[in-house]
């Protein structure tokens, strides 16, 4: 299929060369939260480009990275409180995991350098990220480069057999996680994992009741958890960060995406104060030597400031709830449908698996997702499934005409879609 020439964007849609518009139901790769071309965000941009676009943090700071690290630290109650900044997601984890294994250097317990990872997660393309990214289609070229991790079972809710629940899963779950942190004693730096939802492994979602038995684990073996929240943050999962569905806070905190309201590269990585305190000293060899020549760009700061004060004065996490019934209510026609299994539901995320139950499906079942993506655009959507797995992941200001309008259609394409493999 040819390459789609986008023109603008206003509200929830694109526009491509022609005049054809398409709602982004994906948010331009879950990045943006607000719409395309938001007013507000667009006025703080205008005035932050007459005051400064960009200055070194080494040695410097300025106003935009200044409060937004104080507005994040604000949003966690103070728990992690420093922030370092970076250009986006995989630069992000990639900090995060230097940071746990630089700490425990620094402790003088150099022997954790290994970390855990679940399976089917997605943390990144760089190669730091790629060792903790159990996704063969991204790994396999790089195999060489990589410095394997440790992986241990999903707590995907999907696998529960029958009479198990959610739950009964994260629990299978974390047993496996602690039999490899029994294994590997002393060995592990830390655990990284997507609180919530694996995003790029399918939507695999899970019960918070995993996250507060890793939570656990990690302090009684000593061990730092870090949360890739970059997909699944910024109010994504229903609250702002996706661990308070489960009331704890992990060591790390990595976020991208949204963060910016979809209009600047950023990335930035949380810790706790004792974490930072170990790389505070004279010696610049403890010190946590990591830096990108946009670090904390004012821009890039500016526009996250932005999108949090929106957060703030559209009550936009409540509002997020009542669109979220709106939403999951316009597909229940797919929630129940026939070749539909494992419809599920996190904050402003949804998902389904399709059906295919014979030899000439499964052979269909492979083209899916490119039919998909192609008969969606036609019906002026713009949705990439992963697999077999369709999901929908909006910009937070769908009205209830939009609303109507992405149930309505994506029915529409999904039996057209399945249709063909009759």
């Amino acid at each position: 299929m040819p390459l789609i020439p986008v023109s603008h964007g206003r509200g929830a849609w694109l526009v491509d060369m022609d005049g054809k518009r398409y709602l982004d139901g994906i948010s331009s790769w879950w990045v943006n939260l607000f719409g395309h071309a938001n007013p507000r965000i667009n006025a703080a941009l205008k005035q932050q480009l007459d005051q400064l676009e960009h200055a070194m943090l080494a040695g410097f700071t300025h106003e935009p990275v200044i409060r937004l690290s104080e507005k994040l630290s604000t949003l966690t109650g103070g728990v992690l409180g420093h922030c370092f900044y970076a250009s986006d997601g995989a630069s992000a984890t990639e900090i995060a995991l230097k940071m746990s294994f630089h700490f425990w250097r620094n402790q003088g317990q150099t022997e954790k350098q290994e970390f855990i990872c679940l399976k089917g997660s997605y943390h990144g393309e760089t190669i730091g990220a790629l060792a903790v990214t159990d996704v063969a289609l991204f790994r396999d070229a790089y195999g060489p480069m990589i410095r394997n991790a440790h992986v241990v079972m999903s707590p995907d809710a999907r696998q529960a057999a029958e009479g198990e629940s959610a739950i009964d899963v994260a629990r299978r779950a974390a047993a496996d996680m602690e039999r490899c942190l029994q294994e590997r004693t002393g060995k592990i730096a830390a655990v990284i994992l997507e609180p919530l939802v694996q995003c790029a492994t399918g939507f695999a979602m899970h019960d918070p009741e995993y996250l507060r038995l890793v939570r656990a684990l990690c302090d009684q073996y000593q061990v730092h958890l870090i949360a890739d929240e970059i997909a699944v943050g910024c109010g994504r999962s229903g609250t702002f960060f996706a661990c308070e569905n489960a009331q704890i806070w992990p060591d790390f905190i990595c976020l991208s995406k949204g963060i910016s309201g979809g209009y600047l590269p950023l990335s930035l990585v949380m810790t706790r104060d004792d974490i930072y305190q170990g790389f505070y000293h004279t010696d610049v060899r403890r010190g946590f030597l990591h830096s990108h020549s946009y670090t904390g760009n004012p821009l890039a700061c500016r526009a996250a400031l932005a999108t949090l004060e929106i957060f703030e004065s559209d009550d936009v996490l409540l509002q997020n709830r009542v669109k979220a019934a709106a939403i999951t209510q316009a597909l229940q026609p797919l929630a129940q449908h026939a070749q539909v299994k494992h419809f599920r539901q996190q904050g402003m995320m949804w998902a389904f698996d399709a059906v295919f139950d014979n030899e000439k499906d499964e052979s269909a079942a492979k083209t899916f997702s490119r039919r998909f993506f192609t008969q969606a655009l036609q019906e002026e959507l713009l949705l990439r499934p992963i697999g077999n797995t369709v999901y929908l992941m909006p910009p937070y200001i769908l009205n209830q005409e939009e609303i109507s309008l992405v149930g309505e259609r994506m029915l529409k394409v999904f039996n057209q879609v399945m249709g063909e493999t009759v």
